[in-house]
C-alpha cells in the first residue's frame, strides 16, 4: 500500500526538493503551501494552496480537505528566516518577532494538531527546526527571533514526542544543515537535494525509542 506524506512549505526551497525525492520513492505527496511554483506544479505531487500554517482558521479547512484520508509521514517545513541582532529591537523589530514565533514555533505545532486524526499508529512526524534553536551550541550570539522561535518549537516537539508516544505515534526533531536556498541567500555548506536526503533518511530511521530527539541531517544527536 502505498504511504502518504504531508509537507508544508513546498514551493522552493528544502519543501521542493523533498516533494520530488518522496515522490520518486513512491510515496505520494501532499504539498501545502501559500501559492504553489512553478517548479512545485511541475512535480508529479497532490498540491493544497491557501494553507497558512500560522492560522488555525487556514489548517481547519486543510483538515476539512483531508478528512478520512490517513497520513503515514507528516513533515512540518514550513518557516521563515531574519537576523535580528542586539540594538535592532524596535517596534518593527517586535512585529517580525511575533511573525517569526507565530510561523516558526506555533505552526508546526498547529498542523500536527489540526492534522491528528489523519495520523495512526506507526505514523511518524518531522518538524525541520535549526541548530540555532540549540542554547548550547550558541557560541555566536545575535539573531535573537530566529533563534528564540527555533528554541521554541523544539521545546514543542519534545512535548509532542511524549504526548503522541501513547498512540503509537514517533516526533524527529530535524536540522536540515546550513543549505543553500533563496531563504539562505544561497550561502551555505550543502544543496537542498542532500539535505532533504538526509532528512528522508532520518525519518526513515525513525522509531518510538528514538521519538523526540534533536537530529543533524548527516545523522549527528545535537545538543539542547
Amino acid at each position: 500500500m502505498t504511504e502518504t506524506v504531508l509537507i508544508t512549505g513546498t514551493n522552493r526551497g528544502i519543501g521542493l526538493e523533498l516533494c520530488r525525492q518522496l515522490s520518486a520513492k513512491g510515496m505520494h505527496v501532499i504539498a501545502t503551501c501559500r501559492h504553489a511554483s512553478k517548479a512545485l506544479k511541475e512535480l508529479n505531487v497532490e498540491i493544497i494552496e491557501d494553507v497558512e500554517v500560522s492560522a488555525p482558521s487556514s489548517l481547519a479547512k486543510l483538515a476539512d480537505k483531508l478528512k478520512g484520508r490517513h497520513i503515514d509521514w507528516l513533515i512540518n517545513n514550513a518557516g521563515i528566516a531574519g537576523g535580528i541582532g542586539l540594538g535592532d529591537i524596535d517596534d518593527s523589530a517586535v512585529d517580525s518577532f511575533i511573525s517569526m514565533y507565530r510561523v516558526n514555533s506555533l505552526g508546526p505545532l498547529l498542523v500536527t494538531q489540526a492534522l491528528l486524526p489523519n495520523l495512526h499508529e506507526g505514523s511518524k512526524v518531522g518538524i525541520i527546526t535549526s541548530r540555532m534553536g540549540s542554547i548550547d551550541d550558541n557560541d555566536s550570539g545575535g539573531s535573537y527571533a530566529y533563534r528564540m522561535s527555533k528554541a521554541a518549537v523544539n521545546a514543542a516537539g519534545k512535548s509532542l514526542s511524549i504526548d503522541l508516544k501513547p498512540k503509537g505515534i514517533a516526533v524527529a526533531i530535524l536540522h536540515p544543515g546550513w543549505v543553500r536556498t533563496d531563504m539562505t541567500g544561497h550561502g551555505g555548506l550543502i544543496d537542498p537535494d542532500e539535505s532533504a536526503a538526509g532528512l528522508i533518511k532520518r525519518m526513515e530511521d525513525l522509531t518510538l525509542d528514538t521519538s523526540g530527539g534533536f537530529w543533524h541531517t548527516n545523522g549527528e544527536r545535537l545538543p539542547w
